[in-house]
This record gives structure tokens, C-alpha cells and sequence, in this order.
């Protein structure tokens, strides 16, 4: 694997010249599989909503509780690997992964799935903020394809997970998603590799370098100000992709009385499209500056979203991929954007970040939940179309040129 024969007695930059795509591709397919393991989950409600008699609120519960062990411990995970890099990290929370896994394919009762939940949440709170540190060290500088190319990984897991659900899970019942486990042990072993390059090259280039200053370290309250937008962004974004990844096969089945499969492969189409529209964004975001991506991708949605509800079945597929295609570009120029703003604390920023999709994701489907159990799944969706609107915020984002971001490595 590309960089990890890499010897102290040569330079850093001739050791280093460039993107080391051999890491890029590990954590990526690493994040390909632990994000398969996470749609598992929402892709088989239909199933444990029938074998456990549960209410749109449970199924709520359910997500809530595994995103939000999730978003709770991403940041807390990215801050002490900031000051205290643990560099198999990455294989220990695939482990936990494993475990959720396997207890959700025999689960006894809610109880037990809440658990299940809750340890695959402990495994991506260590997976993400650790994976896309890495991803940076092996960007070579172009920090927005790196991230761009770990998130695809993420996407196509995420998009992955229904289409395997509806033709292997709902066939074959639920103890077959412990057949996953075999992919998760595959990743172990990549992301073993992936860590004894990290420290190899955490050694190279000392474990607690001094940081460049922030590009807008003059103004720490106009930093904080972008932070802030930054967040009010992310939580536009994942709350209404919560709305499409929880309840999606739901609506398709209740307004269009199609299959679960049929649902299940609208559904795979959706997360496709998230899946593209990712791996676009970064590389622009590169070329042209992040800000500008930020604000196209959220509020340019607006128009699509507000149609979804009113639309017929075709329309709902085709306005769905446009809102998977324009959305999905948003997160990555976001997370590289606060990387840009806050130097070196990449862990933190990226814990905070990835923790708050998390948690976003959570709390929108518990509220969505309840929301659906007291009106409709209509009604949701009309509710959530107005979300992008809160893309309005880019125009308070400072500037960062590609320039300034590329110096602030």
C-alpha cells in the first residue's frame, strides 16, 4: 500500500510529493463498508417494524439513539486524538461495529435493539473523525478531493445498504445481516494497514506540529461566526436528508402503494445520487472555494424540494436524485471549509462535524417520527420542503480563496 515503506533518513517532501492514493482508496472502501453497516439499520424497519410491532416513534428511537452515541462521542474522539494520536484506533472501532451487528441479527426485543444500535454509533464516533484525519495527511494538499473521495465511500455505503437489505435481508430475514460481518473484517484488516501508516507518518512529521494560523485568525468572533453558520447549514442539510433516508420507502409505499422492494431500490437510487453529487463537490470546491459550493448546493435545492411532496411517482424519482445530486456536494466544502478556518485540529473540527450530521440525523427522525404518527408522512414532507432555506446563511461566510486554503495545510 502506497506510503507505508516510507523511510525517516528521506525528506518529507520527497517522501510525500503528492496524494498517497493507496491510503485514500483503504479508508475510502473502509468507509464504504462501515457505512453499509449503518443504512442496514434504517433499511430494515420495514422489517423490525413488523417483527416487533413498532410505532413511527420507536423507529425514531431507534435511529436517534444509534446517531446520537454517535454525535455525542465523534468530538470528544477527535479532540483527544488531536492531543494524543491513537493510531489503531480506526480496526478497535470496527470491532464495535461487528458487535452491534451481530446482536442486531438476534436481538430478543427493542431493548436489544437499542443496544445493537448504540454500538455500531461507538464504531462510527471512532471511524470518522479518525479516517478523515488521515484523509487529509494523504491529500498532498488538495483537501477537498481527499474528503471528497473518503465521503464517497460513505455515500455509496449509505446507498448500498437498502439495495443489499431489500434482496438479501428481507429474502432471507433478519439473522442474515450477520452475514455483513465477513466485509467488516475485511475493513479490520485494511484500516490496520491504513494505521500503521499513520504512525509512520505522524513520526515523520512529529506528533504535535505547530499549527499555521487560521486564515481569519485575526477576527476569532468573525471564525466563530462562520462556525456557527456552518452549523446552522449542516443542520438544514441533515435534517431533511433524515426525512429521505428514515421515511422515504414509507411515503413511496403510502402515497403510491408500491412494494418494499420496489421502495427499497427508490431508495438505493436516492442515496446513488448523494453518493455523486459528494465526490463533485470537493474537487469544485478545490478549484473555485468552498463558499460558493456551501451556497449552491443548499439553498439551489429549495425549488426541487418544495415540488417532492406534490409530485406524481416519476416526478418523485427524478426530483429525488436532482436533491440527492445538488444536496450531497454541500457537506464535504463544509467540513473543509471549518478544516480551513481551525488549523490543526483536524480531529476536533471533524468530530464536531461528522458528530452533528449524526446528531442532526437523529433528532430529525425522532421529531419526524412523532410528527408522522400525529399528521401523515405527507405532512412531513411538506414541512421539511422550506429546510434549504436556510442556505440563505452562506452569504455571511467569508471568503477563502483556494490559494489561502491550500496554505493553510
Amino acid at each position: 500500500m502506497a506510503g507505508i515503506a516510507n523511510t525517516p533518513s528521506v525528506p518529507v517532501q520527497q517522501r510525500i510529493p503528492g496524494v498517497a492514493v493507496g491510503i485514500l482508496a483503504a479508508v475510502s472502501v473502509s468507509h464504504l463498508v462501515n457505512d453499509i453497516l449503518q443504512s442496514l439499520i434504517p433499511a430494515v424497519y420495514p422489517i423490525l417494524k413488523v417483527s416487533y410491532h413498532l410505532d413511527f416513534a420507536q423507529i425514531g428511537l431507534i435511529t436517534l439513539v444509534g446517531q446520537l452515541t454517535a454525535s455525542l462521542l465523534q468530538p470528544l474522539v477527535g479532540l483527544y486524538a488531536d492531543r494524543h494520536p491513537v493510531y489503531f484506533a480506526l480496526p478497535l472501532g470496527m470491532c464495535s461495529s461487528i458487535a452491534g451487528l451481530i446482536l442486531l441479527s438476534i436481538a430478543p426485543g427493542f431493548s436489544a435493539i437499542l443496544l445493537s444500535v448504540g454500538l455500531v454509533g461507538v464504531g462510527s464516533a471512532v471511524f470518522h473523525p479518525e479516517a478523515s484525519r488521515i484523509a487529509r495527511m494523504a491529500s498532498g494538499g488538495r483537501h477537498g478531493f481527499a474528503q471528497a473521495l473518503f465521503a464517497l465511500g460513505g455515500s455509496g455505503g449509505s446507498s448500498l445498504g437498502p439495495l443489499l437489505a431489500a434482496f438479501i435481508v428481507l429474502p432471507q430475514g433478519q439473522r442474515s445481516i450477520a452475514w455483513f460481518s465477513v466485509g467488516a473484517l475485511i475493513a479490520m484488516l485494511l484500516l490496520a494497514r491504513v494505521s500503521a501508516w499513520y504512525k509512520v507518518q505522524s513520526a515523520i512529521r512529529g506528533t504535535r506540529p505547530t499549527p499555521p494560523r487560521s486564515v481569519h485568525a485575526s477576527s476569532g468572533r468573525r471564525v466563530g461566526w462562520a462556525m456557527a453558520v456552518l452549523m446552522a447549514l449542516t443542520f438544514s442539510k441533515f435534517f431533511y436528508l433524515a426525512s429521505l433516508t428514515n421515511y422515504y420507502t414509507f411515503f413511496l409505499i403510502g402515497k403510491f402503494h408500491v412494494s418494499v422492494e420496489n421502495a427499497q431500490v427508490h431508495l438505493f437510487v436516492f442515496l446513488a445520487a448523494v453518493a455523486t453529487g459528494g465526490l463533485v463537490g470537493g474537487p469544485l470546491g478545490d478549484r473555485i472555494g468552498r463558499k460558493y459550493i456551501i451556497w449552491g448546493s443548499i439553498l439551489g435545492v429549495l425549488p426541487f424540494t418544495l415540488f417532492l411532496p406534490y409530485a406524481n411517482l416519476f416526478w418523485t424519482g427524478v426530483l429525488s436524485v436532482i436533491i440527492g445530486l445538488v444536496l450531497a456536494s454541500a457537506f464535504t466544502a463544509i467540513l473543509v471549509y471549518a478544516q480551513d478556518l481551525v488549523p490543526g485540529k483536524v480531529g476536533t473540527i471533524s468530530g464536531l462535524f461528522y458528530g452533528l450530521a449524526f446528531g442532526m440525523g437523529g433528532i430529525a427522525a425522532a421529531v419526524l417520527g412523532m410528527l408522522a404518527d400525529v399528521t401523515s408522512i405527507d405532512f412531513v414532507y411538506r414541512v421539511c420542503a422550506f429546510l434549504p432555506a436556510i442556505g440563505l446563511l452562506a452569504v455571511f461566510l467569508p471568503a477563502i480563496s483556494p490559494a489561502e486554503a491550500r496554505s493553510g495545510r
